[in-house]
């Protein structure tokens, strides 16, 4: 069942700055659910000793929450000042803490007069590098941005995300539907994840195809789906919105493996000239290679061409 092929805890699988496996892992620990805290995440997960060994724990023991923590080096700062410390004090402070440089003595028991806590104190002392807080806001205003259009305008993201977000394809396989991106993805996480180490194959290519599989499954789950690469409507280089089909994005001819930019444009500049009326005339009009058509004749793409460019007279 679909149940069985997703395990996701959250939907942030190929968001900017929130995709990332481990990324995922603190924002099924944290459960932001306002955009400050999507602002706290950002600086969570962009310093230095700031989340592991530090806020992790005292998240996990109760201690803070995530609008509590430190997480970007401006809330220092104005926390102290919020505190009773001095401005200047809580400028320097923020200062030595953000650049891994620890607390003074004297600063200690300025903080503890002023009932600063001591998960506070002991979290600043670990601090090595701090994010700035107008740079974290940044990256979560641009990651509401695209996770808006992955919610309410899903086609529109998928064709975006599979045109300029993926560094490989399987295009057979992407187009085989869930069970078969499932059965490819859970191989190859299965040997990125193995204990064995270096003994287990895994190619770059693999790599790089693990999050547009992850993506790809995603989106047939949600009840979206692609349809084949076609000589008519496919674009040279970016996926689209099919529109014979409301559910359906149309892959590009470059995510053909082997297929480069020049080659593909060569074919939407031909059709454009006149409508390709079989193999030979395909092959005589682009820059395709021998191994190139047959392959999209595997694929179903060559469907209605006939072989020759011989005019029939009879049937």
């Amino acid at each position: 069942t679909d149940h069985d092929l997703y395990h996701e805890q959250v939907g942030a699988a190929g968001l900017p700055e929130f995709g990332t496996h481990n990324n995922r892992r603190i924002l099924a620990k944290t459960r932001p659910n306002t955009f400050n805290q999507l602002v706290n995440f950002e600086g969570l997960t962009h310093g230095t000793d700031v989340w592991a060994n530090n806020a992790e724990l005292l998240i996990d023991q109760g201690t803070a929450t995530i609008d509590e923590v430190i997480s970007c080096r401006d809330d220092i700062m104005t926390y102290l000042m919020h505190k009773g410390l001095l401005p200047k004090m809580s400028f320097d402070i923020m200062e030595k803490v953000r650049k891994g440089k620890g607390l003074k003595g004297e600063w200690i028991d300025e903080m503890h007069k002023h009932d600063v806590p001591d998960w506070y104190i002991w979290s600043c002392q670990l601090i090595q590098y701090m994010f700035p807080k107008a740079h974290a806001v940044a990256y979560a205003m641009n990651a509401v941005r695209v996770a808006w259009y992955k919610v309410y305008k899903p086609i529109a993201y998928y064709s975006v995300f599979f045109s300029i977000r993926c560094d490989a394809y399987d295009i057979e396989t992407m187009l085989a539907g869930k069970e078969a991106i499932y059965a490819k993805l859970q191989d190859i996480q299965r040997r990125m994840n193995s204990r064995e180490g270096k003994r287990v194959a895994v190619s770059n290519k693999e790599k790089a195809l693990e999050p547009v599989l992850e993506i790809a499954l995603e989106m047939y789950l949600r009840g979206y789906h692609f349809n084949n690469i076609s000589l008519e409507k496919s674009e040279a280089v970016h996926f689209r919105a099919d529109p014979d089909d409301p559910l359906g994005i149309i892959p590009s001819f470059v995510s053909i493996d082997g297929l480069g930019e020049n080659v593909a444009h060569s074919i939407v500049s031909a059709r454009q000239e006149s409508p390709f009326i079989s193999r030979q005339d395909l092959s005589k009009r682009t820059s395709l290679s021998t191994t190139l058509v047959n392959f999209m004749d595997r694929l179903g793409m060559l469907k209605g061409l006939q072989d020759e460019d011989q005019l029939r007279l009879f049937e």
